[in-house]
């Protein structure tokens, strides 16, 4: 299988005489986390500039008044000798489509464009290309022997088939898989699969502001706007060494101490409360959306564990997670609330301000804190420390 990490490092390169359209999708591929993405206005720079970078995938409108993606397609052919255009088509007229298909381009998308469609399309011809590289790869290896190849001849005439089909398989499993030391827990003996862990910070975080949103906006327009904003959510959570346990509607719950306990825990939590309010405020910038989010954090005892028999689900539950839930039900939006057990463990790095106590049904009175910011030095320490700090799992 191609990682995940191998398709965003792809070379990709974009070919418009508009400019708009340009830095729209240079937005669009830049968002979905793509590192390397180039572009030009003239088409008849092509071909000198994939002579040179060898491009993974390039993005062709169709219509250019110097020279049509036609014409360039045409002079591709010349560099690319075993037949294969890495040609991905832009276009608004439906009768293109199938002659750009016969001249060699592998996919089109459509004028004007739609985010899930550029995204999945890119996405899924950057598999195949890579995938088709390291068969090759592997085919040159198999040359220096004879015996070699044709023990391997089927298996090679399978492989496509078989990346289909597990490729479908790991998307089933994909959000239900468990961290590495629970899974070896697991085959060692199925029947342990909860730990109880006495000092974790859980974060809850709801997006709002949904109702807002105009009505003649699509249906499936806010879905994938969540989408996008949990997938920005899913990069701080990793970066700063968070657990995504899992989301439920516009509801997003992370842990910080589980399945490794850590001495930092808190802070980790609070700067990455911090990292999604200033990433939630980008993003409706650039998408000149007026989304926020309210945050809720507590600390304190979890049981966590594997649920599930056929499908595991790592989860956590306790005191910590109803506390968060009541942290972040009782919150405002576009601000973090956190609990007195988790103020004491940030102390002077972040700036805090009382709330006051409120009265919270099942929980009785509870002294609670705006997390109002950090200091320039708390966000560095927080991310340098982070390794040095980690505890072996007892």
């Amino acid at each position: 299988m191609v990682d995940p990490a191998d398709i965003l490092k792809a070379r990709i390169l974009i070919v418009d005489d508009q400019e708009p359209n340009v830095l729209l999708l240079e937005r669009m591929l830049g968002g979905a986390g793509y590192g390397s993405v180039a572009s030009t206005l003239d088409p008849r720079a092509v071909c000198d500039l994939h002579g040179k970078n060898r491009y993974d995938l390039i993005l062709l409108d169709l219509q250019m008044p110097s020279m049509d993606g036609f014409e360039v397609m045409e002079g591709l052919k010349e560099i690319e000798k075993d037949g294969y255009l890495p040609v991905l088509v832009i276009t608004a007229q439906p009768d293109h489509k199938l002659r750009a298909l016969r001249a060699g381009a592998k996919d089109f998308v459509t004028k004007p464009f739609d985010l899930a469609e550029v995204l999945t399309r890119v996405h899924n011809l950057l598999e195949v290309r890579l995938y088709a590289k390291a068969l090759e790869q592997t085919v040159r290896e198999l040359d220096t022997s004879r015996q070699l190849i044709r023990r391997k001849n089927d298996d090679l005439k399978k492989l496509f088939d078989q990346v289909v089909a597990e490729r479908k398989v790991s998307e089933r499993l994909a959000l239900h898989v468990p961290p590495d030391s629970i899974a070896e827990r697991l085959q060692a003996r199925p029947d342990v699969t909860a730990d109880n862990f006495t000092d974790v910070t859980v974060l809850i975080a709801d997006v709002v502001g949904f109702s807002k949103l105009t009505p003649a906006v699509s249906s499936d327009r806010p879905g994938l706007l969540l989408d996008e904003i949990f997938t920005l959510f899913d990069g701080l959570v990793g970066e700063r060494g968070l657990k995504k346990i899992k989301t439920l509607g516009n509801s997003y719950m992370a842990a910080s101490g589980v399945p490794v306990p850590s001495l930092d825990h808190a802070a980790q939590a609070a700067h990455v409360s911090l990292d999604m309010i200033e990433a939630l405020d980008r993003f409706n910038e650039r998408t000149a959306s007026t989304l926020q989010v309210r945050i809720g954090i507590d600390t304190g005892r979890v049981v966590a564990g594997v649920i599930g028999r056929r499908l595991f689900l790592y989860d956590v539950w306790g005191d910590a997670v109803n506390t968060a839930s009541r942290m972040e039900s009782h919150g405002v939006a576009g601000r973090v609330q956190v609990s007195e057990s988790t103020r004491r463990r940030l102390g002077e790095p972040f700036l805090l301000e009382e709330r006051g106590a409120l009265e919270v049904q099942g929980k009785g009175e509870l002294k609670t804190w705006f997390l109002a910011g950090r200091n320039s030095a708390s966000d560095w320490l927080g991310v340098t420390r982070r390794g040095a700090q980690s505890l072996d799992p007892p």
